[in-house]
């Protein structure tokens, strides 16, 4: 079981940018869908990357996946190097993406996010009509089924 607020905090208090995207922010506009791990766009200078590997240091990030013992560290050598983590850590799963398909870089997605209080904290979540494209970018099975509710949602707000 992911603690989302244990991760958030980790990231908030370490001063990471970074932007929510995926099924913690489809709960947050609405959706009635239970998500298993929080997906992250984080922003990709130097010093984020740095803060980023310090952050979740004390978290034990390692690749899921991954067998048991594979010399893996989870710092700023490895983020420059890589883009895009799907990692699993003593809070719980986090994919941590340099880009995220059909959306880009955190500076692509930045102007369409939006600050909401979560857990206590002030992080940014992508607006619902970016995330739907996300989904659809993505392509995944799961993410095809969560579409028709998410524009549901998008049409029902643009009622009221």
């Amino acid at each position: 079981m992911t603690d989302f607020a244990r991760l958030l905090q980790a990231l908030v208090s370490g001063g990471v940018e970074f932007i929510i995207i995926g099924g913690v922010a489809a709960t947050a506009h609405g959706s009635a869908h239970v998500t298993a791990d929080l997906d992250i766009v984080y922003r990709r200078t130097p010093q984020n990357i740095a803060r980023l590997a310090e952050a979740l240091s004390p978290l034990q990030p390692y690749i899921r996946g991954a067998p048991p013992g594979l010399p893996f560290q989870f710092d700023v050598e490895t983020i420059r190097r890589g883009l895009n983590f799907t990692l699993v850590t003593v809070a719980g799963d986090l994919d941590a993406m340099g880009e995220a398909t059909g959306g880009g870089t955190y500076e692509a997605l930045l102007s369409r996010s939006e600050t909401r209080l979560l857990f206590g904290l002030d992080v940014r979540f992508v607006d619902l009509e970016t995330l739907i494209h996300l989904k659809r970018a993505a392509g995944r099975p799961k993410d095809l089924e969560r579409i028709a509710e998410l524009e549901a949602i998008s049409e029902e707000r643009r009622k009221t």
